[in-house]
């Protein structure tokens, strides 16, 4: 068994989520007339994912955002074909999304070493362009970052998000008695004595009508979209967002932050989900806890509890329901295992059918062996 009691944390502060960056390709070089010479092209710029890159380090390293490619050589009588400009590649993080200015997918870096053309340099001159070289695409881009964590919180405000990444983690995001304490993701690594590490995201407080952009809405669910499993959190006793907005119990509230999902993108709602129920120490809190999980596992009995509009067509099947407490301790370690767990058995999904192709491909074929006529 990993023991857990050492645990590190390395905070990526200030997150930096979106760029947005001029980008242009290089100039053709001049094409030699008399003696029919072309020029060489522009050079092209490139995105290129690489680990250990953040938007905040190419944030503070290039200021001015400015990214041109090298300028394609003239023709010349020493070298009548020109060379082409020199190509620009920027490393930016792996889980970043490329779009343009009009909002248009250029491309997705989803592992290390993918790459994405966004300004292709300029033609060198030529006979078909009466040797007249053409300019490279000037472009603006948005670097688009989702993939920020192997898990991501997911819970109304104040269920206790920021406590729970604080105790797991040794994080110290805001904490208060009041909504929207998270204003932009914080990143927690838990780390374990084998020097494995879980990152997990304390995403801004989903609210309702966060599918319609109210609140944080899409800024919150575009982070949901790229970590790779989901932790619910919710209150035991239940929650209110405001004084004049109804009180609502744990069951609603997992129901209502299902429904927000499910109405921003449904795939979402595949994703691997632990609900952990929170605030174990208030009174009360064992009778809840049980009735809340009746009324999982039977969820179209309690529909009735909550309006028509918002009860979610897809009832989540959580791996593990973990009752616990930032104040008193009760269940950390636990879910610290089952969040560890959970991630193991979605990697190990993911590589059987390679292991089961590389079976395949070191057993030998068995030709059937002729048969002779007599």
């Amino acid at each position: 068994m990993v023991n857990l009691s050492r645990i590190c944390y390395r905070k990526y502060g200030n997150l930096v989520d979106n760029l947005r960056l001029y980008v242009r390709g290089g100039s053709g070089g001049m094409g030699l007339p008399r003696l029919g010479g072309q020029g060489g092209n522009g050079g092209d710029v490139w995105m290129v994912s690489k680990k250990e890159v953040t938007l905040k380090r190419i944030h503070d390293k290039y200021p001015h955002k400015r990214f041109v490619a090298g300028v394609g050589a003239n023709s010349s009588v020493k070298g009548l074909k020109g060379e082409k400009g020199g190509d620009y590649e920027l490393h930016v993080p792996v889980g970043i999304t490329v779009t343009n200015d009009d909002g248009r997918v250029m491309g997705e870096l989803n592992a290390e070493g993918d790459r994405v053309l966004v300004a292709k340099g300029g033609q060198g001159g030529s006979f078909h362009s009466a040797f007249t070289p053409s300019k490279g695409q000037t472009k603006h881009i948005r670097l688009d970052l989702k993939l920020i964590a192997d898990i991501g919180l997911v819970g109304f405000p104040n269920a206790g998000k920021s406590s729970l990444l604080t105790v797991i983690s040794h994080a110290s995001p805001q904490i208060a008695n009041y909504a929207f304490t998270t204003l932009r993701p914080e990143i927690g690594k838990v780390m374990y004595d084998d020097h494995k590490q879980i990152s997990v995201a304390d995403l801004p407080g989903l609210i309702e009508g966060a599918h319609l952009n109210k609140g944080m809405g899409h800024k919150f669910l575009k982070h949901v979209e790229r970590t790779k499993q989901l932790l619910f959190v919710v209150d035991v006793c239940g929650f209110q967002l405001a004084s004049k907005t109804p009180f609502r119990s744990a069951f609603e509230a997992v129901q209502l932050l299902t429904k927000e999902l499910e109405l921003y993108k449904e795939d979402l709602l595949s994703k691997p989900a632990l609900l952990v129920v929170n605030k174990m120490d208030l009174p009360d809190a064992e009778h809840k806890l049980e009735e809340l999980r009746e009324q999982l596992e039977n969820p179209e009995e309690f529909s009735h509890l909550l309006p028509h509009d918002m009860i979610p067509r897809t009832n989540l099947a959580f791996r593990d329901v973990v009752p616990v407490s930032t104040i008193t301790g009760l269940g950390l370690d636990q879910l610290k295992r089952r969040l560890r767990g959970s991630l193991d058995e979605e990697a190990a999904k993911a590589s059987e059918p390679l292991h089961r192709e590389r079976l395949g491909a070191l057993r030998p074929s068995r030709t059937p062996l002729p048969v002779w006529g007599i």
